[in-house]
């Protein structure tokens, strides 16, 4: 078992008594949760906690990144839950938001999700041609980075992907040199169709969240991820792919801390904390 690195924010006063588990998405780490999301939330009293999977941020694998397929990534999300303080809502974004799906399917004790502009359990093929036609350039770009590494993508692309007009580009251009290759082998365990995806078995809360502009995952795709969890689909307006970074973000974060009140207590462990 790989170790992972966990980047853990301890709640300001009381703590609410559901731990929060952050799973970031394909090329990236734990730390993008760490930039805004996880001070916010540990200040509203939640535990709030990032993994990076392995091969990823400071993780140990990134040597053998190529070789993990997915369901290493359900296992290492599975670990971390492990150790947080009671069962945590596993909230994910992009490719993490498939690994939470999985993660929930394979769980008896995990109590729900949040799925943030998430691949959808079917699998990249419906989203993947769709972008060749959106964005002909971020598609081109993307597919001689997957065969040339990260320098063949360039800062233009990679702004179009991950970001909506709002986000300052000088602030893109400070994560830009964060962002990292991803396994080969995972992108195909989820680049084609899945004809029977993974989902639980049991009846879960699932909080299914989409960005207006997002170039990867656009609204048909989040409306299909909800469906499949039996829900409705919220989305912000302006908003790109990275949804916890850009302009806006403050809307997401407090969305997603009323719905984890409302579904799981919000009352903390010792006494009720100011919000």
């Amino acid at each position: 078992m790989h170790n992972l690195e966990i980047i853990s924010h301890s709640p300001s006063g009381p703590a609410r008594p559901t731990p929060l588990l952050f799973v970031h998405g394909a090329f990236c780490g734990a730390w993008i949760w760490a930039e805004k999301f996880l001070p916010w939330f540990a200040a509203r009293g939640y535990e709030a906690h990032a993994v990076s999977l392995r091969g990823h941020g400071r993780s140990e694998g990134r040597d053998s990144l190529h070789n993990f397929g997915i369901a290493d990534y359900v296992d290492d999300v599975l670990k971390a839950a492990e150790g947080c303080s009671a069962p945590p809502v596993l909230i994910g974004h992009s490719m993490g938001g498939i690994v939470v799906q999985r993660a929930l399917a394979q769980s008896h004790d995990l109590p729900g999700g949040v799925l943030m502009a998430s691949a959808p359990p079917h699998g990249l093929m419906a989203s993947t041609l769709g972008l060749a036609w959106r964005d002909p350039f971020v598609f081109h770009k993307m597919s001689q980075m997957m065969m040339f590494g990260m320098e063949s993508m360039g800062f233009e692309a990679l702004y179009r992907a991950m970001f909506s007009d709002s986000m300052p580009r000088d602030e893109a251009a400070r994560l830009e040199g964060r962002v990292q290759e991803e396994s080969r082998r995972v992108l195909m365990d989820i680049g084609g169709w899945i004809p029977f995806p993974s989902l639980p078995k049991r009846k879960l809360p699932v909080l299914v969240l989409g960005a207006e502009k997002d170039l990867l995952f656009p609204p048909d795709q989040v409306h299909a991820t909800a469906w499949a969890f039996r829900t409705d689909a919220t989305f912000f307006p302006d908003m790109g792919h990275s949804m916890m970074l850009q302009p806006g973000w403050e809307s997401v974060a407090r969305h997603i801390g009323g719905w984890v009140d409302d579904n799981f207590a919000a009352q903390p462990k010792t006494a009720q904390a100011a919000d």
